[in-house]
């Protein structure tokens, strides 16, 4: 498997993520929105992290010769809809996390009806950012791409894979079947849409939308495997948030079902399958996707 030098990849990554970052520090400003619930929003939105699905689907677009600029609203939208996730995981209600990311959860910093309107207005603006990505591509693909990105986002996909993660804590009988169906939605279909809808934009054909959905399924569901092993061996620098919250909440995970090593296995077999998806790609976006994958996995190596 040809891939990019770890430092290499690092500051592809790197510089893309400032891309990110420098789109979102402003795209919600502007629109009327009350300054205390703004601050709360941009709390979070601007709190860092790798900014892994945004890059995704600038990515993936790039590959098919659409420039990052034009897909810039619609793949920091994604964020937004990430970002409003996290706020309300960490609430009280849900995970009840008081850190994120190293600072306090939004509901710490704020309180839990500022935290909860925060996570509403990021959702919905999210919406409003990817529309406006129909002023450099075509309308069609903006409205599939849209139309995709909110079954992910929704009922089918992360909400009811969050209300999955609330139904199955605390059970000892849930099967390994359950705990994959469960995380596919709750994170892997953010990580697969992000993907599938920059091939979306990018105008890529039905086989090639396939190859690039598989590709984002087997990573997403890879992330999800390493962020559990994380939460077991990890430290709370590198989480963001105490160590041993999966276990102390009494969830399920890979690593309480299959173990540390044969989660690590599973995670590194999806990774494979992910990069074969990009076997018939080739240039610099191609190979950054084949290095990301291994990447994820590299982290509990």
């Amino acid at each position: 498997m040809t891939t990019m030098s770890v430092q290499e990849f690092k500051s592809v990554l790197k510089t893309e993520a400032a891309s990110v970052e420098e789109y979102l520090s402003t795209c919600l400003h502007n629109r009327n929105i009350p300054q205390r619930l703004l601050d709360s929003m941009e709390y979070s939105l601007l709190a860092g992290g790798k900014r892994l699905r945004p890059v995704l689907c600038l990515a993936v677009a790039a590959m098919f010769g659409v420039k990052k600029e034009q897909v810039m609203p619609f793949a920091s939208a994604i964020e937004c809809i990430h970002s409003y996730s996290l706020i309300h995981d960490d609430l009280p209600a849900m995970d009840d996390d008081d850190l994120r990311r190293g600072k306090p959860s939004n509901h710490k910093a704020f309180d839990e009806a500022t935290a909860i309107l925060a996570g509403d207005g990021l959702l919905t603006e999210a919406f409003v950012l990817m529309t406006e990505t129909a002023e450099n591509l075509p309308a069609d693909s903006v409205l599939t791409a849209l139309n995709t990105m909110a079954s992910a986002a929704g009922s089918g996909g992360m909400v009811g894979g969050q209300q999955l993660d609330m139904d199955f804590t605390g059970r000892n009988d849930v099967s390994l079947e359950e705990l994959q169906t469960m995380h596919a939605m709750k994170t892997g279909a953010l990580i697969r849409c992000s993907c599938e809808c920059g091939a979306i934009l990018g105008g890529a054909g039905t086989e090639d939308q396939e190859r690039i959905r598989t590709y984002g399924a087997n990573i997403g569901a890879a992330f999800q495997i390493v962020d559990d092993i994380l939460d077991e061996i990890g430290t709370e620098e590198e989480l963001g948030k105490p160590v041993g919250s999966d276990l102390e909440q009494g969830k399920n995970t890979y690593p309480s079902m299959l173990g540390i090593e044969k989660s690590r296995e599973l995670a590194q077999g999806l990774v494979n399958s992910a990069v074969k998806q990009l076997a018939v790609f080739d240039g610099s976006d191609a190979l950054f996707l084949r290095t990301l994958a291994q990447y994820i996995v590299d982290r509990v190596s």
